[in-house]
């Protein structure tokens, strides 16, 4: 059987993404976010969307600001040191976006229960957490063997999930670092928990070049849908291993953010009429984005 080169661009996948869908964002915090993707759904003006995740920052608060999000399961939305998730903020105290809170263990464990194919995560630990009284989907129930109380969480069910990794081929393998963290431990568990996967890569290289290091393919063929090469793809957030973050394009998207008219213009600079990944990437400017280079992608 001859196989399917599941190679597209950046504008054909997004198309995929439709109104009420259950999204998750790859990476972890502000480290290795599908940002190309994300900005492609800005420019896609998408809209109804509910994000799954487990501790989420620029990509979540950008989404928001630019009206895609309608609801939010999660344990955590801010850009830790640079500061609040202001468009997120602003949002829930406008009554704009439905917040559904877990703790960040659970929050991982929800996308555990969509890999093993499971109803309800079995959890121990909630007694005397406010979590309950907020969250009415995490349901009380005796376990049939202690007979202690216990609750079950909900699994995430993403309908579509999409991460960012260093490198794979046109046929959807994708190859990710040995040494792994927890943005790369994420990814891993958010691609085995939902039939849509989209992985966008710094580079695409020949099957033959993963042939040579098998054990670093992490994502399989037949677990991705789409595959799109975007270099830089995770800017301004670091892909550990290949490039760091840009602070100070964090700071600027904060200062941006603090208020809606800030927002609103950056909003337009940043993404005007007819823009593209690559025209992105030009406005950056190519000295500034290999200055954040630490070590060159593996082959």
């Amino acid at each position: 059987m001859k196989r399917r080169a599941k190679l597209t661009s950046l504008a054909e996948a997004a198309q995929t993404i439709q109104e009420r869908q259950r999204l998750a964002l790859g990476g972890f915090a502000i480290y290795q976010r599908p940002m190309a993707f994300t900005y492609e759904l800005v420019r896609q003006k998408k809209n109804n969307l509910t994000l799954v995740g487990i501790v989420n920052a620029i990509e979540a608060d950008l989404l928001i600001g630019a009206g895609a999000v309608s609801r939010i399961e999660t344990s955590y939305v801010g850009l830790e040191k640079y500061g609040l998730a202001r468009n997120f903020r602003r949002a829930v105290e406008a009554g704009e976006l439905e917040v559904v809170d877990y703790p960040e263990l659970l929050a991982w464990d929800r996308f555990r229960a969509s890999q093993e194919g499971l109803p309800f995560w079995p959890c121990t630990f909630l007694g005397g957490s406010g979590i309950v009284k907020y969250n009415q989907d995490i349901k009380p129930f005796t376990c049939p063997v202690t007979g202690r109380q216990m609750w079950a969480v909900p699994p995430a069910a993403p309908d579509v999930v999409v991460v960012h990794a260093p490198i794979g081929d046109e046929y959807g393998n994708v190859a990710i670092h040995a040494r792994k963290m927890l943005p790369q431990s994420v990814d891993i568990t958010l691609t085995r928990a939902c039939d849509t996967v989209i992985v966008t890569v710094e580079k695409i290289v020949t099957s033959q070049e993963l042939k040579k290091q098998p054990h670093l393919v992490e994502i399989p063929a037949f677990r991705t849908s789409h595959i799109v090469e975007a270099p830089f793809g995770a800017y301004p957030t670091a892909v550990p291993g290949i490039y760091d973050a840009d602070e100070d394009a964090l700071a600027e998207y904060v200062t941006a953010s603090s208020t809606v008219e800030g927002f609103a213009d950056w909003l337009a600079e940043s993404f005007p009429a007819q823009s593209n990944h690559s025209r992105w990437l030009d406005r950056i400017g190519v000295a500034r984005l290999l200055a954040l280079r630490n070590t060159e992608i593996p082959a």
